[in-house]
């Protein structure tokens, strides 16, 4: 099996990739563009992509050698799964790893934007802090308010889950179906939970039915103190839309680890002091990335010897 890694690992899954599965490794630490992933797929057997990975419809013309594609991540809105279908190539993702360290940064997020944590440390770092004041940097509680959750799949419930037994919040939810969910939280159609809560959480996949799902209609019918916190796909919102918002401030505020345009960040949303801005950290720990990296060997080794794919798409 010839295998291509399209970036770097952890030292434990690098070392496994190439010393029992011979892989070789892209030396460009850099999402790869349409014309070299249509390369890779047509000269190796398999290939491990991870996020920003251009596998687009080009990227298939022909007839690609490749037969799989495991992905590193939960997320596989860089591939068009429908032309992979059609091309023969298969999909794999690494779901589970995920979803307590991107549970963490959610509630980070939670946290940062309504106590202005980032904001705050800016203010200090540039030595303009002059001391403790009774009205100083007055940012919104957390606990006991209403948190609305967009997607309650199993990092949804896994940030509801901290939002109530750790914070004692009140749980709204959005989602395709009820949940059976082991703690309360009360299911909203999406009109309802922007004008009900006072934290909303972006959790849904990438799709096409979810991109852009948070634009300016919807900011509107937010409550003007609520908080928007996207650890999902940056381009479940329209960014210009929440640009505009945020300098309106006619919501309160923002968390953001994610962006419609990866790794660009548009200068107006960094200049602006009512956001909290994350460089995508959702699963940025070595046990996390270990994990991930380990499903996706998994995946791997099932392909070479034969074996139904573990996490098949």
């Amino acid at each position: 099996m010839r295998l291509l890694v399209t970036r770097a690992q952890t030292p434990r899954v690098t070392a496994i990739l190439r010393d029992e599965l011979g892989a070789e490794f892209r030396r460009i630490d850099a999402p790869m563009r349409v014309e070299e992933a249509r390369t890779a797929l047509a000269h190796y057997d398999a290939l491990l992509p991870t996020l920003g990975d251009c596998f687009s419809t080009e990227a298939f013309a022909g007839r690609p050698r490749a037969k799989l594609l495991a992905n590193f991540g939960v997320g596989v809105n860089h591939i068009n799964l429908a032309a992979a279908r059609a091309a023969g190539v298969s999909v794999t993702n690494t779901p589970g790893a995920v979803t307590d360290a991107t549970a963490d940064i959610a509630m980070m997020l939670v946290l940062m934007s309504a106590r202005r944590a980032s904001e705050g440390e800016r203010m200090l770092r540039a030595g303009q802090w002059t001391g403790w004041a009774p009205t100083q940097m007055l940012g919104a509680h957390v606990s006991g308010k209403r948190l609305g959750v967009l997607g309650m799949g199993r990092i949804g419930q896994a940030i509801a889950k901290r939002a109530h037994f750790g914070f004692g919040m009140e749980v709204f939810y959005t989602s395709r179906s009820p949940k059976d969910l082991p703690f309360p939280a009360r299911p909203l159609p999406l009109a309802a939970l922007l004008e009900t809560v006072d934290f909303l959480v972006l959790a849904v996949p990438a799709t096409a039915q979810t991109r852009g799902i948070i634009g300016a209609g919807e900011l509107a019918q937010m409550r003007p103190h609520a908080h928007l916190i996207n650890i999902a796909r940056g381009d479940v919102v329209d960014e210009a839309a929440l640009i505009a918002a945020l300098e309106a401030r006619t919501i309160g505020g923002a968390g953001l680890d994610v962006y419609a345009n990866e790794p660009e960040v548009p200068a107006a949303l960094r200049g602006l002091d009512n956001v909290t801005l994350l460089p995508h950290l959702g699963t940025a720990t070595e046990q996390v990335r270990d994990a991930m990296g380990m499903m996706a060997v998994e995946n791997l080794r099932a392909f070479r010897d034969g074996r139904p794919l573990p996490n098949a798409l």
